[in-house]
């Protein structure tokens, strides 16, 4: 059994820590603090929110919005000790990175959560001081939370508007390679029509041309009747070669040199970890099979298909947690199940949507297996998204 690990720190996301890090000793070091007279007036008590906003940056994509809870706690603990410049700074980078990279949900509701709070702010202080003083500060807690969540908001959309241009991009180049496919066996079909009238030309007149021969006792006539034969045969024949020979050349390059197989789900599940980090989604794949080992490419090619296709279901509407890859086999089964938790968002609507399903049904039915798919209660009480098919590794499985 293969257990992936939480994915690695970005190296972008570690880089930022440790900037944040030495730049924030260096001054303490400089003793240049933003308050005084707080309760924890003790210097060195400043480097303790600090070391916790640094170690929080590591967590910046990976778990965004655990990392705002965590860093909004340091930066309140912060303001009782002599602060931290370095501090506030860490701290509006997490806050933006919850919006950026969090997940939809959390992306609405944080920018007007600190909107809220700003605005709450400043009118409660400016109750109390009833002073400018109370603005200023209502000012410095909307640059603190609320302008980078609304810089995180900016980000995302023109991020995700890039992604649906790209989306779009992809489906007109296999709409237009569909077409390209259909006029290439529209030609390969006229060229076998072609095939076909001429051949049927030539084979009638070597027909009519062998009769008169074998049926006119004349040496001239049958030998010009045999020479009629012969160059029938030869124009023939070069015309068949000519237009085979056409014929593979056109079907040369439509499939790829090999198809994916159970081997190659690492890097399916890799890619699916990357994809998923920011919707606080992880994968595991459980191989419980005795001796995993190469299996009819049909059965393959249909058990990759079903984990592709349940991985990308799993990521448009799975709600955040584990999503668990088991394979398993006994006997000449072979069976596949993806498991995930049961998310409330629906997830985008494009044209083909629930496609995905049904193509792995087909694909199933093929190998003459069974699979279901749909929500199924644990043994705790709640609900997960399973899907699981039994497919046939037997020689002679698939059906015609």
């Amino acid at each position: 059994m293969r257990v992936f690990s939480p994915p690695r720190p970005h190296r972008d996301d570690a880089l930022i820590g440790v900037v944040g890090l030495l730049g924030g000793v260096v001054l303490w070091l400089l003793g240049l603090h933003m308050q005084n007279g707080r309760v924890l007036d003790a210097p060195w008590i400043a480097l303790v929110p600090l070391a916790v906003m640094s170690v929080l940056a590591l967590l910046r994509r990976s778990a965004p919005q655990t990392a705002l809870v965590i860093g909004t706690l340091a930066l309140i603990m912060d303001q009782f000790t002599p602060g931290n410049l370095a501090t506030v700074l860490l701290y509006t980078d997490v806050m933006y990175a919850a919006v950026l990279y969090g997940t939809p949900a959390a992306a609405r509701r944080i920018p007007v959560t600190t909107f809220l709070i700003t605005v709450t702010v400043t009118i409660g202080f400016l109750a109390w001081f009833r002073s400018a003083e109370a603005l200023l500060i209502g000012i410095v807690t909307g640059l603190v939370s609320f302008v980078p969540a609304l810089t995180g908001v900016s980000v995302r959309n023109h991020r995700d508007a890039a992604e649906t241009a790209r989306l779009r991009a992809d489906q007109t180049a296999l709409l237009a390679e569909m077409d390209r496919a259909q006029a290439v066996t529209a030609e390969r079909a006229r060229m076998a029509r072609e095939l076909h009238d001429m051949v049927a030309n030539h084979l009638s007149a070597i027909a009519i041309h062998s009769t008169a021969a074998l049926s006119i006792d004349d040496p001239e006539t049958s030998r010009n009747a045999l020479g009629v034969i012969r160059e029938n045969s030869v124009d023939g024949l070069a015309e068949m070669r000519r237009l085979i020979g056409l014929l593979r050349a056109g079907g040369a390059d439509p499939e790829p040199s090999s198809s994916p197989t159970l081997g190659s789900l690492d890097a399916l599940i890799e890619q699916h970890r990357t994809n998923a980090a920011s919707s606080g989604l992880t994968c595991v794949l459980e191989d419980s099979r005795t001796a995993p080992g190469p299996l009819p490419a049909p059965v393959e090619l249909a058990a990759y298909r079903i984990v592709q296709e349940s991985l990308t279901n799993a990521l448009k509407h799975a709600g955040p947690g584990q999503v668990t890859v088991r394979l398993g086999q006994a006997g000449q089964r072979l069976t596949v199940e993806v498991t995930s938790a049961l998310g409330s968002r629906p997830g985008p609507r494009a044209p083909g949507s629930g496609a995905g399903l049904v193509g792995m049904q087909e694909r199933v039915a093929l190998l003459g297996g069974e699979i279901e798919a749909g929500p199924v209660s644990t043994g705790s009480g709640t609900k997960i998204w399973r899907v699981r098919a039994e497919l046939p590794v037997g020689e002679g499985s698939v059906r015609a």
